[in-house]
């Protein structure tokens, strides 16, 4: 069996050693461990491969056409439920998070009309505090896997890699209300993050039936047996979670085809998008009830779009200078704000590992901060007063809107606190507004964008879910907006506009998203005639970002230390043959196996994955039968199909006993473990016939393949075990097998450390270092 040992002479330069070192040092022979949410756990790969043993043959053969309808049904009525299911929780979500920050913005408006500034301090950054306390709590106490975005843990899953806890229903229940505290509670983190992650939840339960553990259960749901569907489901499940943050059906599916998938055909897309127009139509039902006024005093902030239409607009070969500048000062800022997020995970990840406790502290220690700064920064801006032709009540007092009281006189309004004391929504509302370009002021504008940008680095790392989808927008738009004011009347665009191609350098500039970023940006904004420019925007940013660094996805999936197979090889792979990176020793099986040599091997290894062979008197030599997977050996173990060698005895009596619902597969982390299982002395000289239940179709690879190529195959393909049999047929039927670790770079080159100096690497700039400490 191929061995993963993670040694601390890795590659130096790769960026999961720093957070993972302490745990990577004892080798591993099992798995990785990643950090999933915000705990260190053991990952294994999935299954998408079909194992065409006798008893899946039997089953797909005495399938008739009602249960070919009833699959192709329930996947159609699944895709349904889960845009259903998503919409109502991204209704309830933003429903809840503008009425909960709405009142307490209304509270504290109403002292400082009072003047009671000290007061209106003490209630504002305690119901911050408290908020955030509560976020953390639930998330390190009862769902560790529902800290940070998500996205990282769903493009791992949809990759192959399988992290204990990441669809479970208490990580769903903890996302959902742990977003809505800790967005209400006025750190600078978002909520299309936690909805990606919510969506794959939501799918994932469904494509299982339902929580077994808490008695949440369908049968007539628990028909997707293997991981290849549900990984359809979850794929969708994301597209509808993008679909739900935004308003933007088609965006978020070409959100999944761009970011999230690493397997896509045009059935899957046909379905992600039925999935996210069924979110579109449930959204816009619930919008009219809110410009109803029956949603609560701030029902409509978090649902309407952001309205930065115009029909007059019109721009000149004047206007691309400052279109293509945006552009790569978003490329630089971008790769300038992956840098500093992955160096502060570093050092917030130092800090996690002393203990719940100090994830706690952190939490409130950066709640605290961020209350000092939105509280105090709007008194270094001078008030303003409020313009003859205003299009809204000013100054605004209490509720949203583009003119902030605070503790200007009557008829002043203050222009940083109406973009910093207010929710991120109502902030880029503010910023993309048409007709405002003498609202604020430069200083405002630049001491706003500074904030955001360091805050939604320091907010993202703590114990609770958090986006930086929406830190990341509000961040862009208020740069975009203060070049629009630099350059004034020279252009003939509106500063709002500029606002929005900002917002779109800096996404492409950090999240590397093209298509699916342009449309998401054009069905949150309304206006079409803005597509040439951002679609130019995101070109260059991107280009300029991909000089420096990464996407920031990929970096932080990779800092969690999450095997991540690309859809490339990189070069020094072609040097190598998979005789060169798979190692010993071997594990494996007779056809016939005693039942005393199963149980030991599989309690004194982790394996998922073993050899069958036959020999001589059931072959002429010994022979490659397939492969047999751990789960389904545990399964034979408790069912106990033993028996005691006879001429007339043969697989198929024991395969009498066995359905194919006995081989499904489990939802996550739920498998039996061989721990549990108790054999007498007697059952353990007896016998099993693994032939039955043995994948007899296995891929294999011979050793002189290039490591590269059986890459290729392995990625593509979807495996989890690769077979590696030898050039010549004189030696043992196998060598050994390849596993997704088998082919990561730490792995490979921590056995051949020569090619370390022969690795190609991209041609990037370098930032300069910031100390040992990351």
């Amino acid at each position: 069996m191929s061995t993963t040992t993670i040694t601390t002479n890795a590659d130096q330069e790769s960026v999961t050693a720093p957070l993972l070192s302490a745990h990577r040092s004892i080798p591993n022979s099992t798995s990785q461990v990643a950090i999933v949410g915000a705990n260190v756990c053991p990952i294994e790969s999935l299954d998408y491969e079909i194992f065409e043993n006798e008893l899946f043959k039997q089953d797909w053969r005495g399938r008739g056409k009602a249960q070919i309808f009833q699959y192709i049904c329930t996947k159609w009525l699944l895709c349904f439920l889960i845009g259903l299911i998503v919409s109502l929780i991204g209704f309830c979500n933003n429903l809840a998070v503008e009425n909960i920050a709405g009142m307490k913005f209304v509270v504290t408006s109403n002292m400082m009309l009072e003047r009671r500034f000290g007061m209106a301090f003490l209630v504002f950054g305690a119901s911050n505090f408290v908020l955030t306390l509560f976020a953390s709590i639930i998330t390190a106490f009862i769902a560790p896997a529902a800290a940070g975005s998500g996205i990282p843990e769903v493009k791992a899953y949809l990759n192959g890699v399988d992290a204990p806890g990441i669809f479970s229903f208490r990580t769903l229940v903890v996302k959902i209300i742990g977003s809505i505290s800790a967005v209400s509670s006025s750190l600078l983190v978002g909520k299309a993050g936690p909805m990606v992650h919510t969506g794959a939840c939501v799918a994932s339960l469904l494509g299982q039936g339902g929580s077994k553990k808490y008695g949440l259960t369908w049968k007539w749901l628990r028909i997707f047996k293997n991981d290849r569907d549900r990984r359809d489901l979850v794929t969708c499940g994301s597209a509808a979670g993008i679909a739900a943050a935004f308003r933007a059906p088609v965006g978020g599916v070409l959100f999944a085809l761009e970011e999230m998938a690493s397997w896509w055909r045009s059935a899957l897309l046909w379905r992600a998008f039925f999935t996210t127009a069924i979110v579109a139509i449930v959204l816009r039902a619930f919008i009219d009830l809110c410009l109803s006024g029956k949603c609560g005093l701030f029902g409509t902030g978090g649902l309407i779009m952001f309205d930065v239409y115009s029909a007059n607009i019109s721009y000149h070969l004047d206007d691309v200078p400052p279109v293509l500048a945006l552009g790569v000062i978003g490329g630089i800022l971008g790769s300038i704000y992956n840098f500093l997020l992955e160096k502060v995970l570093r050092v917030y990840n130092l800090i996690n590992e002393k203990g719940i406790v100090y994830k706690i502290l952190l939490a409130c220690s950066i709640s605290i901060f961020t209350s000092c700064l939105l509280f105090g920064l709007p008194w270094i801006a001078s008030c303003r007063p409020c313009p003859a032709d205003a299009s809204e009540a000013c100054p605004t007092i209490g509720r949203s809107g583009n003119y902030k009281k605070f503790q200007c006189l009557p008829g002043y309004y203050n222009d940083l606190a109406s973009l910093i004391f207010n929710t991120n929504d109502d902030a880029i509302r503010n910023l993309f507004s048409k007709d405002t370009d003498s609202e604020f002021q430069h200083s405002s504008v630049l001491i706003f964008f500074i904030t955001c940008f360091f805050l939604s680095i320091l907010s993202y790392g703590v114990v609770a879910p958090a986006g930086l989808f929406v830190p990341v927008i509000v961040t862009g738009a208020s740069y975009g907006r203060l070049v629009g004011m630099l350059v004034g009347s020279h252009s003939n665009l509106n500063h709002g506009l500029y606002a929005v191609l900002g917002a779109a350098s800096l996404l492409g500039g950090s999240m590397r998203m093209t298509v699916s970023l342009c449309v998401i940006i054009l069905e949150l904004t309304n206006n079409l005639l803005l597509l040439p420019l951002i679609m130019l925007v995101l070109l260059v940013s991107k280009t300029v970002a991909d000089a420096f660094n990464g996407n920031i996805y990929d970096l932080i999936m990779k800092a969690k230390g999450f095997p991540y197979l690309e859809a490339h090889a990189e070069p020094y792979m072609r040097q190598l043959t998979v005789g060169d990176v798979v190692t010993g020793p071997l594990q494996l099986f007779h056809g016939i196996e005693k039942v005393g040599n199963i149980v030991h091997i599989l309690r004194t290894t982790k394996h998922n994955g073993f050899p069958v062979i036959d020999e001589p008197p059931l072959s002429e030599s010994p022979v490659l039968f397939g492969i047999i997977l751990r789960a389904h050996l545990i399964t034979l173990l408790k069912k106990k199909p033993f028996f005691i060698p006879a001429p007339d005895r043969t697989g198929m009596d024991s395969l009498k006993q066995f359905s194919a619902v006995d081989f499904a597969k489990r939802g996550s982390g739920n498998g039996d473990k061989i721990e549990d299982i108790a054999l007498t002395e007697e059952e353990m000289d007896m016998f099993i016939d693994l032939h039955p239940f043995t994948n007899a179709s296995p891929y294999t690879v011979v050793e002189t393949m290039s490591l590269a190529k059986a890459l290729i195959l392995f990625r593509e393909v979807g495996l989890r075990h690769l077979l590696v049999i030898p050039k010549i047929s004189s030696r043992s039927p196998v060598v050994g097998i390849l596993t997704r670790h088998d082919f990561m770079p730490e792995h490979i080159l921590s056995l051949h450390p020569l090619l370390v100096r022969s690795r190609w690497k991209r041609l990037r700039f370098r930032f300069p270092p910031m100390g040992k400490i990351f």
